[in-house]
């Protein structure tokens, strides 16, 4: 007994049907149109649109102006947009929507100077026109290409890097590539851009194959999905045909075979896959089971003029977005569509929630047999799929998202896809004075605690899902906690010796000392509560859980900056800081001070430092000693200025009264922590 085995997916995908359909109606309007490249990769298709008027070009040189031209469904450059405006030909872009996405996806990568990989057959027309979107690129047709080019690139391993795939490549091809990609490189972003179309219909492949002592692919052998469909059959087939037409079959391969499969490439005609199928039933006298039967040909195409009803779950193609309506190819005699409203309640913008080429479920709302139109409800579906998946998180302890869409009474109500959570105030992680309202329009993270589904209640924390990810982040510290770490921290709280940073769940202090290399007194003085700064740890205790962080940047030392310009003998231009009893402290560099002894800041006796320095001033002094080990500097204005002229009869007496000078130049001066500086001047012998 032969059983003959019939893929659903066989045949035109929505982009190619999309093109013929556009081609058709231009010939039935104008009479004549010109196709840019071949239409579709199958010869019968392109002769009989040929026979009708339709003309194929390569160079846009060869076109008239005035002539309607149809960029097929591969796509197209942005210099061939631009020659065909040039020309002055009306342009009509049947590009698939699964490509236009692909552009967008390169384009964008462009502007923010991404580098672009490309995977895919190169010569291929649909891959030269993605690569005309693209910035800087390189295109590689499997994952041995991709390896030895990234070994040999070493500088492009920490670039940021796109990766996008060719709509018809299988999905093994891909994998491999992504894997290799995610391996190497620091900065992907990999979209994976196959047709959902091409990945179901090689999925069916493969398994149909698998079941099937012989398999019967049909397709163009230009056409790279029909290529990688025949491919795919092969790796699970002895005995696979791969034909472009009817007169290609070569029935004495399938006698022997008690079941054959049948697929066929998204460029192939539904009716040249019933010629070949009706073929392969007549001679080879299949029968089928009526346990195990096939949907045959007529009954797939009857699929396509079924009738849908109310509350009916269906799936289909995005194929344009307007601003009141999305539309979607459902693959019946309906037309689909969805209000924007229900991607737009949440503030939203329609763009970032759907794309045109993305498939879609939904609900049948309301059926219009008059007009063909059915209006669908994807909120309500998702909605009633999440109830299920609430009522399984209850068990699981799951963890939902959800963005806050109103504050009553006692709490605020989340949004998880379309379901109400109520979370009590208690459990919004909130303190218990703060408002609510600050919730408002953000996204949050959920446990669910109560459903009752008769009652459509349903209860959930967020204080359960912070308390949880605070911990791991705690943990997560304090196992990996080291002395130098460096952490990005938010400055809690403020007191008269320190700050207090948060780097995670975890608070840390900072000494006020830690803060600045200059002279402050208060911790105000250099953050604020709410800061986000970037603290380093000096030191930790994980009995005793605390941890000491620094602030100022341990390179900008100012004492080793001083060292490093300035030594004994040197003049510098000082700043007076503090005026003292015993004499007055200069900044020589900002963090470091000198002291000018009071004997050292005249060439004469004087009373006080005031009667000479005010703070403020900038006088020169010489750098007279250098304390290495208590970072202590001695100045001397008075080394730098000319004796006064005296009389010959006070010279002696001048000598006399500056006799002590010697053991005030011995002064230690001490300074404390928090940088007050002490010292007594010795009094005078009698």
């Amino acid at each position: 007994m032969k059983k003959l085995v019939m893929a659903k997916s066989a045949g035109f995908c929505f982009g190619v049907r999309r093109s013929v359909e556009m081609a058709e109606k231009l010939l039935e309007e104008y009479g004549s149109c010109v196709s840019l490249g071949a239409l579709i990769h199958n010869e019968d298709v392109i002769r009989d649109l040929k026979a009708r008027g339709m003309r194929v070009v390569d160079d846009p040189a060869e076109l008239c102006p005035g002539e309607h031209v149809l960029v097929r469904a591969h796509g197209a450059p942005p210099q061939i947009y631009r020659q065909l405006e040039a020309a002055g030909c009306e342009i009509h872009d049947a590009t698939c929507p699964k490509v236009l996405a692909i552009h967008k996806i390169v384009a964008a990568a462009r502007e923010e100077g991404r580098f672009t990989i490309v995977i895919g057959n190169r010569s291929h027309p649909e891959v030269v026109a993605i690569c005309g979107w693209c910035g800087e690129h390189e295109v590689f047709e499997n994952a041995e290409e991709l390896e030895k080019w990234l070994k040999s690139q070493p500088s492009y391993w920490e670039k940021p890097i796109t990766a996008v795939v060719q709509t018809t490549q299988t999905n093994s091809n891909f994998t491999e590539c992504s894997n290799l990609i995610k391996k190497i490189c620091t900065n992907p972003k990999i979209s994976d851009t196959i047709c959902l179309a091409t990945s179901t219909r090689q999925e069916e492949a493969a398994r149909i194959a698998s079941e099937c002592d012989a398999m019967v692919v049909i397709g163009g052998k230009h056409s790279a999905n029909s290529v990688h469909l025949a491919e795919i059959c092969r790796e699970h087939c002895a005995n696979v045909q791969f034909i472009e037409r009817i007169e290609e079959l070569k029935l004495d391969r399938l006698e022997a075979a008690d079941t054959v499969g049948l697929t066929a490439g998204a460029s192939t005609p539904a009716w040249i896959i019933k010629e070949v199928r009706n073929k392969m039933s007549d001679e080879i006298k299949v029968e089928e089971s009526t346990a195990e039967k096939e949907m045959s040909f007529d009954e797939m195409l009857e699929e396509t003029l079924k009738t849908i009803y109310n509350g009916d779950k269906v799936t289909g193609m995005v194929v344009a977005i307007t601003g009141t309506e999305i539309s979607v190819d459902l693959g019946t005699k309906y037309s689909g569509f969805i209000p924007t409203s229900e991607f737009t309640d949440d503030g939203i913008k329609v763009e970032d929630a759907v794309k045109v080429g993305d498939m879609i479920e939904a609900v049948v709302v309301r059926v219009n047999d008059v007009e063909g139109t059915a209006m669908l409800s994807k909120k309500r579906l998702d909605a009633a799929k999440m109830w299920t998946d609430i009522e399984d998180a209850v068990e699981s302890g799951a963890v939902l998202e959800g963005i806050v869409t109103e504050e009553n009474k006692g709490g605020v109500v989340v949004n998880v896809k379309g379901v109400r959570v109520f979370v009590p105030a208690s459990q919004t992680d909130l303190p218990r004075e703060a408002e609510l309202s600050q919730l408002l329009k953000k996204p949050v993270r959920l446990r669910i605690t109560e459903v009752n589904k008769a009652r459509k209640r349903v209860v959930g924390s967020i204080r359960r899902v912070s308390q949880a990810e605070r911990r791991e982040r705690i943990e997560t510290i304090w196992n990996e906690i080291e002395v130098g770490k460096k952490y990005k921290g938010v400055v809690k709280s403020l007191t008269s010796y320190g700050a207090f940073v948060d780097i995670g769940g975890i608070d840390g202090m900072v000494h006020v000392s830690e803060l600045s290399w200059g002279r402050i007194h208060q911790p105000s003085e250099v953050v604020s509560v709410g800061d986000e700064i970037e603290v380093y740890v000096i030191s930790f205790d994980k009995e005793k859980r605390k941890i000491s962080l620094g602030y100022k940047d341990p390179n900008g030392n100012p004492w080793t900056q001083f060292t490093s310009r300035y030594q004994v003998g040197d003049v510098a231009s000082v700043k007076i800081v503090k005026l003292m009893p015993f004499g007055a402290f200069a900044e020589v560099l900002p963090g470091v001070d000198g002291l000018i002894h009071i004997s050292q800041i005249a060439n004469r006796r004087i009373g006080k430092p005031e009667d000479v320095l005010t703070v403020g001033d900038v006088v020169d002094a010489k750098i007279t000693a250098i304390d290495e080990e208590k970072h202590k500097i001695s100045l001397s204005i008075r080394a730098l200025s000319e004796p006064a002229p005296v009389k010959a009869a006070e010279a002696e007496e001048e000598a006399y009264e500056q006799e002590p000078a010697a053991e005030e130049d011995a002064l230690v001066y001490e300074v404390s922590a928090d940088g007050v500086a002490t010292g007594v001047a010795p009094e005078a012998e009698e």
